[in-house]
């Protein structure tokens, strides 16, 4: 694989009881960070994956049914994440962005998708469409906003399932296959299906030569890969499909296991984040 600069950035937060998120956990409610991946490709710019929440979420879940997914995950969004502020803390140049990869169009994940609208947005064909079929209680029930998705997103996405298969490095065994979004090996979308129509995880070499799976939201923290500890049956059935769900987290346990240098990194897990930038354990 072509090597990439990569940082793993918090823009945001929300609360939610631990147990909606894994099997036996806590009733109350904790923390959890909105992680973007900041990727500097060698000769193409700047790709976001994922942009975290935004100041757009809190104009997005004004109206009702909308106001259900505030009010049920509170979240944290201030002056640290508005766009201007949160890249010049980051030192992150705006100029350089080349486009964004989008895991899954939930709220959290697309907040700040706007910003970026004029350029690529490489995507799941399938994600986008159930965005679209699904009336406005069904959307807020599966946690899609549809306002914070721009309206002609049409005309900048790539689709992750029209990029040519190609095999991934042994590394990320037993996940045999990605799809090439760039084109010259460097960044590969692989499907992680479970939690939601069209939901995919991005494969990648850091410029040290680290392999990164930044697993999007097939689990929600490092302890269920480390523990085995799919959330419950509820959850899983809300959002998406429960067995699917836990066939990838099979896989993952399998890759974390047989690859001790590969970092799986959820986009909410803060001890899987701190762990890898090398500030504390994994959890």
């Amino acid at each position: 694989m072509k090597r990439v600069g990569f940082r793993w950035l918090e823009r945001g937060s929300c609360r939610h009881p631990e147990g909606m998120t894994i099997a036996g956990g806590s009733l109350c409610a904790v923390e959890f960070p909105a992680l973007v991946g900041v990727i500097e490709h060698p000769t193409r710019g700047l790709f976001l994956f994922d942009t975290g929440y935004d100041p757009a979420f809190i104009k997005a879940t004004k109206p009702f049914p909308e106001r259900f997914y505030r009010w049920t995950t509170p979240v944290s969004i201030g002056e640290a994440e508005r766009w201007q502020v949160w890249l010049k803390h980051h030192q992150i140049d705006e100029a350089a962005i080349a486009g964004t990869i989008v895991s899954h169009f939930h709220g959290d994940h697309v907040a700040g998708l706007q910003h970026l609208a004029h350029l690529p947005v490489h995507c799941a064909k399938a994600g986008l469409d159930a965005l679209r079929t699904k009336g406005r209680i069904a959307r807020v029930r599966n946690g899609l906003l549809a306002e914070l998705v721009p309206h002609d997103i049409d005309t900048n996405a790539r689709f992750f399932e029209d990029a040519r298969p190609i095999a991934l490095p042994t590394a990320f065994a037993p996940f045999g296959q990605g799809h090439d979004i760039l084109g010259d090996g460097s960044l590969l979308a692989v499907e992680l299906p479970g939690h939601c129509a069209g939901h995919w995880g991005l494969a990648l070499e850091t410029q040290e030569g680290r392999p990164v799976l930044l697993a999007a939201d097939a689990v929600w923290s490092g302890r269920s890969i480390a523990e085995r500890l799919p959330p419950p049956r509820l959850t899983t059935a809300l959002l998406g499909d429960t067995p699917c769900y836990r066939e990838t987290l099979d896989l993952l346990c399998s890759a974390a296991r047989s690859n001790p240098e590969l970092a799986i990194l959820p986009s909410h897990c803060a001890s899987s984040a701190r762990a890898f930038r090398g500030d504390g354990d994994a959890a």
